[in-house]
């Protein structure tokens, strides 16, 4: 393991020390299944680690090269990987389609794409590494379930032997033949290598006579799932891979038991948090979107502040005391939005655009802001900071611009239009924002009492109601 001592050396002058130990123990003595695609939050509960420390540590290790992150497209169904990919620029924003559920879901950056980690190769060696040598049962473990997926543990393959009639590895070339007998439920053949399913409806009176079926795989994806209708009995499958690589189907019986499998899931790293996060952002810039890209998020909130008067600070106290008066306040509000889990988009002169995963953190932040800006004109003995701050949610665009990874939508509009019409010190937020479960919890606390108007906003078809917070 001395290849992974250099890489983790380093790592240790970027990262929290307790993150870097726990990596460093699961590098050095971690089963090869967990060392593939990593649950960035699942490890974060398991070694007891605040969440953004541990998703900065993989950022950072994945930086080095000791991990590859990669950006897998989900099934919100099942759970499955429809496709895996080390980056973010070939994600598509077109429909994915999912043989195991027959559904076409087009995918969004909030739940249907998920960033993991695997060590690396140079650091280490995994059977992961070389999935067509994996075993049938932990290809569909390693490969084809995302981590969201709350699998079982060491007795992983008997859940899925008491799940599935029959399982079989087939190289490229072969065929096989499996004779099963079709219980009186619902039945799916999948291989998650071509991605490629057979429905079988299993119904009317049972048959002692033997049915057959056909089934081929090939490089060529269904748009659809084929359904046969069979009854309960004697079943024999034919399976034909004409693909160059191996198949792994498996006939699994959707019963209880099978929905209770799919339907376990645990929190994962979506794009959409690791996008709205500082280290990210600061690490990777514009190296996320194609300029092409336009992906969706059904709900981010943003943040827009500015500065009152600042041209006339720079007349009152000269270019050089507000350069850094200015410059401090940037200072202050980066590490209040990093502290909430956001991330700033971009300054714009004396303004900031930043993003936050849910409407509460995004209007701590803004309460924190005032009162940064409070005691900041406090310790220099003028009211030379004066911050207007507003804030929206709703959906969005993730999208390329200027060589940044920037957002484009109506939503974007409404924050900006509403952060215009704050005055001195004033945060102004829309409904969606006051009206979270967290942030009426964090008002209530605080015992502010939002007062509602309603405005008219340039660009805005309607007019749309704005609290002023005190």
């Amino acid at each position: 393991m001395s290849q992974s001592q250099p890489p983790l050396a380093m790592l240790r002058q970027s990262a929290d020390a307790d993150c870097v130990a726990a990596m460093e123990r699961l590098v050095e003595k971690g089963p090869d299944r967990a060392l593939t695609r990593i649950n960035a939050l699942d490890f974060a509960r398991r070694e007891g680690l605040e969440e953004e420390r541990v998703i900065t540590a993989f950022l950072h290790a994945a930086q080095i090269g000791l991990f590859d992150m990669s950006w897998n497209v989900l099934c919100p169904s099942c759970g499955g990987v429809l496709d895996a990919n080390t980056s973010l620029r070939t994600v598509r924003s077109n429909a994915y389609h999912c043989a195991f559920c027959n559904l076409d879901n087009e995918p969004t950056l909030d739940d249907m794409v998920e960033v993991s980690f695997t060590v690396s190769p140079r650091v280490r060696r995994i059977a992961a590494h070389d999935p067509d040598a994996l075993p049938v049962w932990e290809y569909y473990r390693q490969v084809f379930w995302g981590t969201g997926s709350d699998l079982p543990g060491d007795d992983f393959d008997k859940v899925m032997q008491r799940l599935s009639l029959d399982a079989v590895e087939l190289p490229p070339g072969d065929k096989a033949l499996l004779s099963l007998q079709l219980p009186a439920e619902f039945v799916i053949v999948l291989d998650p290598v071509t991605h490629t399913a057979q429905f079988i409806e299993v119904k009317g009176e049972p048959t002692t006579e033997r049915q057959t079926l056909s089934l081929v795989f090939n490089n060529v994806r269904a748009a659809t799932t084929g359904t046969a209708t069979l009854r309960p009995g004697p079943l024999r499958l034919s399976l034909d891979n004409r693909t160059s690589s191996r198949v792994v189907p498996a006939v699994w019986v959707v019963d209880t038991a099978f929905n209770d499998l799919l339907g376990k899931r645990r929190p994962y790293l979506t794009a959409k948090r690791l996008l709205s996060n500082q280290t990210f952002r600061d690490i990777y810039r514009t190296d996320t979107l194609d300029v092409d890209q336009r992906l969706k998020i059904t709900s981010l909130t943003f943040l827009f502040t500015d500065l009152k008067g600042s041209t006339e600070l720079y007349e009152r106290v000269g270019d050089l005391v507000a350069f850094d008066l200015v410059r401090e306040h940037f200072r202050t509000l980066n590490e209040i939005v990093a502290s909430e889990g956001g991330a700033v988009v971009k300054t714009i002169g004396d303004a900031v655009m930043a993003t936050f995963l849910t409407p509460d953190h995004a209007l701590s932040a803004a309460l924190r802001m005032r009162e940064a800006m409070r005691r900041l004109n406090q310790t220099h003995g003028r009211e030379d900071l004066l911050l207007k701050i507003g804030i929206h949610e709703g959906p969005c665009l993730a999208v390329n611009l200027n060589e940044r990874q920037d957002y484009f939508g109506q939503t974007v509009n409404i924050a900006s239009r509403v952060q215009g019409l704050a005055a001195t010190r004033s945060i102004l937020a829309t409904a969606p924002v006051v009206h979270h479960p967290g942030s009426v919890h964090l008002l209530g606390n605080n015992g502010s009492k939002p007062q509602a108007h309603n405005q008219a906003l340039r660009g805005i078809a309607h007019e749309v109601a704005v609290y002023e917070i005190p």
